[in-house]
């Protein structure tokens, strides 16, 4: 059956009803927030003193930790860069699919260095792993999609290592997304520590060369420093219960910043910078310590905001933290109204992995494996009839 649209409009019709309702609510909380951010500005000893306590009573606890800049501060781009290498790296995969009649997984990593204002045209490179048999077998547990992807934001980082170990001068690498590596719940924690350790020595290589490295996070959704408002509003019993208390949660990070009419950052602005407390901060030591600002990546009437994350060592060498600003803020000026950086689009454009492609590695394997006398199964009933119905034959 067809979506039942008569449901469906009548749905819409009663979120519709509420929106007189939801409109005051959020526009209320956004007042509590604004306020509590300029009350708070320059109270920097008191929100990290309520942000220990919060983390005392829950080290699950997830926020941005003020470090020495106010919280309301914003800083304009510095100026514009004249030498400088940027390597840009992106990475897509392919899960195993049970339906498939073969299992296989793979992750392709597209990079892009462009050395600026040198004339030379860019160096591309691609790197493709496949996986398959005993290697999607985690301590005998079927690789999971989280791995795939650990496995790819692993590969996205080495190879920025490797393109920029030898390069002079002054060089600026990021990837999509957060620096933070997660562990879906469920997995090996075993096989997730040995990915965090080369992921770590990665970055620490990446420090040891001089190298900047950031994440770039378009269209955030953590709200970490709405959550410090929380904090900060909470008295004793609140803090003991913080995950039930979200006085707050109709606010996001990116209204707080880039509020269409008043926007906190003017565009290519930075905020403060912030240190991520969260749980997984023990991961991250010394020089890795994970920070992040936010940076107004739009124009004028079109404020954007993304979060920029960076390891300790960029934060403490404010040369190297102008530098990254002045980078990002002119890549993202080159791809016009639709603001982000362009050679991570340039790296994603080398890196994604279409279905025909999909569907012409899993053909190779297939002739591979019966050429050498091996069994090829077949894909489930549910995935030969979805293949029928897509191709447009229907069974009877």
């Amino acid at each position: 059956m067809p979506i039942n649209y008569q449901e469906i409009y009548k749905q819409i019709k009663e979120i519709g009803q509420g929106a007189k309702e939801r409109r005051k609510k959020k526009e209320d909380a956004q007042a509590s927030a604004r306020e509590l951010l300029n009350s708070y500005d320059s109270k920097l000893d008191e929100l990290r003193s309520k942000v220990d306590s919060a983390r005392q009573a829950d080290a699950n606890i997830r926020c941005a930790y003020p470090l020495n800049e106010n919280l309301a501060s914003h800083y304009p781009p510095p100026a514009s860069v004249i030498q400088a290498t940027l390597i840009a790296a992106d990475g897509s995969q392919i899960n195993p699919d049970r339906h498939a009649a073969v299992q296989f997984g793979l992750v392709n990593v597209g990079a892009i260095v462009m050395k600026m204002n040198s004339g030379e045209a860019p160096y591309v490179e691609s790197e493709t792993e496949l996986i398959y048999g005993d290697d999607l077998l985690q301590n005998g547990v079927p690789m999971s999609e989280g791995m795939v992807a650990l496995k790819r934001d692993l590969a996205e980082r080495m190879k920025l290592d490797e393109l920029s170990k030898d390069i002079e001068g002054q060089v600026v690498t990021f990837t999509d997304g957060p620096m933070e590596l997660w562990s879906a719940q469920g997995e090996d924690s075993k096989v997730f520590h040995d990915f965090l350790e080369k992921y770590k020595a990665a970055l620490s290589r990446l420090q040891t060369h001089g190298v900047v490295t950031a994440g770039y996070v378009d269209k955030p959704s953590a709200n970490l420093v709405v959550r410090l408002l929380e904090i900060a509003m909470a008295d004793f019993e609140q803090i003991k219960n913080l995950r039930e208390f979200h006085p707050l949660s109709v606010v996001s990070d990116r209204w707080l910043f880039g509020e269409y009419k008043n926007p906190l950052l003017p565009p290519g602005h930075r905020s403060a910078v912030f240190k991520i407390q969260s749980n997984s901060e023990k991961n991250y030591n010394g020089m890795l310590e994970l920070h992040f600002f936010y940076l107004n990546a739009g124009m004028e009437e079109h404020p954007w905001p993304v979060r920029v994350e960076v390891p300790k060592w960029v934060v403490d060498d404010k040369e190297k933290l102008n530098l990254l600003h002045a980078v990002l803020v002119a890549q993202c000026r080159m791809m016009g109204s639709k603001p982000y950086p362009y050679l991570l689009n340039r790296a994603h454009e080398i890196a994604v992995v279409k279905n025909e492609e999909k569907q012409q590695i899993e053909l190779l394997l297939k002739m591979e494996m019966r050429l050498n006398g091996e069994e090829v199964d077949d894909p489930s009933k549910k995935q030969e009839n979805k293949d029928s119905l897509a191709s447009g034959r229907r069974r009877y």
